[in-house]
């Protein structure tokens, strides 16, 4: 398994599951909606999809957590593009970048828990990232399996 994910050589040839990199194009096109979204509207993705209470700040405040929505976007793009490069010439990086994914999810979960952003209701933007979740941790595993080879 780790040979598959740090493969000795990165090229195009892939030996996963023919549907994983399909399941890396759609995660990639809802990263990449998501992405600009909080870049060219910060302010909509902050408080509808994400819940945060954007007018109970001052407009410092807000135009601070607009901004760094922003820039959460660039990373979203930055990653996206990696991704788009290895499904269109770097196919041996898919199990690779599942996991990267999966680890960036992880990883904002873990700060979240312990750095907790006040939130109105139940935002749609939760069961976005729970489906990305599933799609991204079936991925990984149809990734990481050997196709049958040909006798």
């Amino acid at each position: 398994m780790q040979n598959r994910i740090l493969p000795r050589q990165i090229d195009n040839d892939y030996r996963g599951h023919p549907i994983a990199p399909w399941l890396l194009g759609a995660v990639i096109l809802v990263k990449l909606g998501i992405g600009l979204g909080t870049i060219f509207n910060g302010h909509e993705a902050a408080s509808s999809a994400d819940g945060i209470p954007l007018d109970t700040f001052t407009p410092a405040g807000a135009q601070a957590v607009i901004s760094l929505f922003a820039i959460w976007g660039v990373a979203q793009l930055v990653i996206c593009l990696l991704c788009i490069l290895a499904l269109v010439r770097y196919r041996g990086m898919i199990p690779l970048l599942f996991a990267l994914l999966l680890l960036e999810y992880v990883g904002k979960r873990v700060v979240l828990y312990f750095l907790p952003i006040a939130r109105t209701g139940t935002p749609p933007g939760s069961m976005i990232n729970l489906v990305l979740l599933g799609v991204m941790i079936i991925g990984l595993a149809l990734s990481l399996q050997s196709r049958a080879q040909p006798e």
